[in-house]
């Protein structure tokens, strides 16, 4: 999964890392279109989306409008298809919608403080006919027959809905009691829309606690401090994408010496705890392995602002979640690995990829921002 809300890298950088996917037989590019700094998805319908929406990214706000035009898209999505690569955008809500809500704020459910205008909003019908309309823009685009819905952290601005007449309204006529019940009522309506063009709807881990068709919903578990997440989506007979921070988040740093990236209580993910998963604990029950459909990496983009740094976070990484996805676990060995990824550290430096060496950490420093660091 790559996240271009935060930062944009444009089409070229996007075909390379797909032929490095085709190499390493990774058949999904989940990419995230849409979220707080920037919409990168073209939508005729609604031109502002990108005018308005596209402007900024996670380091400034005010860098020009950057986005994927209709025919990029088909461009990349006929490039992809051709290396046996299929393409899930994702448009994110009913949180995650500060790009958006800039360009439409008619459509806005508030936010907070630290997070304002984080919320489409529930209680206005015209939101869902709004967002249907971009969902049929995008089902042109992207055949997959699959479209992610995100559905996280919906919490991080939902307070705004509290103060909003409208809301409080569907509150007092669906029965709805707090807040959480409005998000799951937001998502349910959303995924009804989705299946009329989709044959799948996707859904990050939160969406476990709402009640989608089954058949119809794959969700990707993400908050590895949540198991009983992943437990329930199992439970409850939904496909799932195993997709945890640790170790799959590919901005987490990947070596003890790194200074930027996230850590999660001194954990960092590097090559060896990628090659190794999935281990013991990312199995909360013994139905796991009939319903656990694959595992994808998640690389986010608030330290990546440069290829290099791009780069960097994702080679060699990927040679390990492509062998942690097709290795059965009884033949996993990581020192047999390490012999063998030798080689493809050469097709790196012939590629002119700047990439992490776990054997000289040294000789390819750390790029932070737009330098390079040995510290």
């Amino acid at each position: 999964m790559l996240d271009e809300s935060r930062h944009f890298f444009g089409k070229e950088n996007v075909k390379s890392i797909l032929d490095w996917m085709a190499f390493y037989k990774l058949n999904h590019f989940h990419w995230h279109l849409t979220d707080e700094p920037g919409w990168r998805l073209e939508i005729k319908q609604y031109p502002q989306l990108t005018s308005i929406g596209g402007i900024g990214n996670y380091s400034d706000p005010y860098a020009p409008a950057q986005y994927y035009t209709y025919a990029d898209i088909r461009e990349i999505v006929e490039y992809a298809a051709a290396r046996y690569i299929t393409i899930i955008p994702e448009i994110d809500m009913p949180g995650h919608a500060t790009a958006a809500n800039r360009a439409y704020p008619e459509f806005s459910g508030g936010g907070t403080d630290e997070y304002p205008n984080f919320t489409f909003n529930p209680g206005n019908k015209e939101t869902y006919s709004y967002l249907s309309n971009i969902l049929k823009a995008a089902k042109k685009l992207f055949p997959s027959g699959m479209i992610h819905l995100g559905g996280d952290e919906v919490s991080f601005g939902s307070r705004g809905w509290q103060e909003d007449p409208a809301v409080r309204e569907l509150m007092k006529r669906q029965h709805l009691h707090d807040l959480k019940a409005v998000e799951i009522f937001f998502i349910q309506k959303m995924a009804r829309s989705a299946l009329k063009l989709y044959n799948k709807v996707l859904f990050w881990d939160e969406a476990a606690d709402a009640s989608l068709p089954v058949n119809h919903t794959i969700i990707f578990w993400w908050r590895h401090d949540k198991p009983e997440q992943l437990k329930k989506a199992l439970l409850k007979g939904y496909h799932v994408v195993l997709c945890p921070f640790i170790p799959l988040y590919f901005d987490y740093v990947q070596d003890s010496i790194h200074t930027e990236g996230r850590r999660w209580e001194g954990k960092f993910n590097s090559l060896e705890r990628v090659y190794n998963f999935p281990d013991d604990e990312s199995f909360t029950t013994g139905m796991a392995n009939k319903r656990v459909l694959g595992i994808q990496a998640n690389l986010w983009t608030e330290t990546v602002r440069t290829q290099e740094r791009l780069q960097y976070l994702l080679f060699p990484r990927i040679a390990a979640l492509s062998e942690a996805a097709w290795t059965n676990p009884g033949k996993k060995n990581y020192n047999e690995f390490l012999m063998r990824l030798k080689k493809h550290l050469q097709w790196y430096k012939a590629a002119k990829i700047y990439y992490y060496n776990p054997f000289a950490p040294q000789k390819t420093p750390e790029i932070t921002d737009t330098l390079v660091t040995t510290s």
